[in-house]
């Protein structure tokens, strides 16, 4: 199988588990630390998981440059998240 093959195949994967998992509970641990709330151990296990994963397929994103705004702005995302939860953790 090309390489080109396996690329496809793994960005489906990632296309739909961002889809389908990974962007929706971003979405709620943003509003829950918008209001207030800090970040639980389940949160920082599902940040850390999506650290590692990301970091795991840097070359594929290399080789991609199509997907280089749209990791961009997750990665925005989840910084926001933690940011947040950081701020609101200290204020209690």
């Amino acid at each position: 199988m090309e390489q080109s093959e396996k690329d496809a195949g793994t960005l489906t994967v990632l296309m739909l588990r961002l889809e389908q998992t990974r962007l929706p509970r971003a979405m709620r641990l943003l509003d829950r630390v918008n209001g207030g709330a800090t970040l639980t151990n389940n949160d920082i296990r599902f940040l850390n998981r999506v650290y590692a994963e990301s970091r795991a397929n840097e070359s594929l994103v290399e080789r991609h440059p199509e997907y280089h705004s749209l990791i961009s702005r997750c990665l925005s995302l989840y910084t926001e998240i933690i940011t947040r939860g950081l701020e609101n953790e200290k204020a209690q």
